[in-house]
């Protein structure tokens, strides 16, 4: 087998399920990298990882591992 050449990098994908729906090819490694690659801002979102929340001082430290159950919530207001 040859050698990998330098600046070559490798994207680990994983399955995991967001909101009740198997998602796979997910490339991020963070909650908030997963909010990212979703396109959903952080604003004003809730997150669940395997039944516990994640603060959102958290969100970028958080590693996720395949396999995880992901709840996203978007609060929204209203009257």
């Amino acid at each position: 087998m040859g050698r990998i050449p330098s600046g070559i990098r490798f994207f680990y994908c994983m399955k995991l399920k967001i909101n009740g729906e198997t998602v796979e090819n997910v490339k991020a490694g963070t909650v908030s990298e997963l909010l990212a690659e979703l396109k959903i801002t952080t604003e004003r979102v809730a997150v669940e990882v395997n039944l516990s929340v994640i603060k959102r001082a958290e969100h970028e430290t958080f590693r996720l591992k395949d396999g995880d159950i992901v709840e996203i919530v978007n609060f929204v207001g209203g009257g």
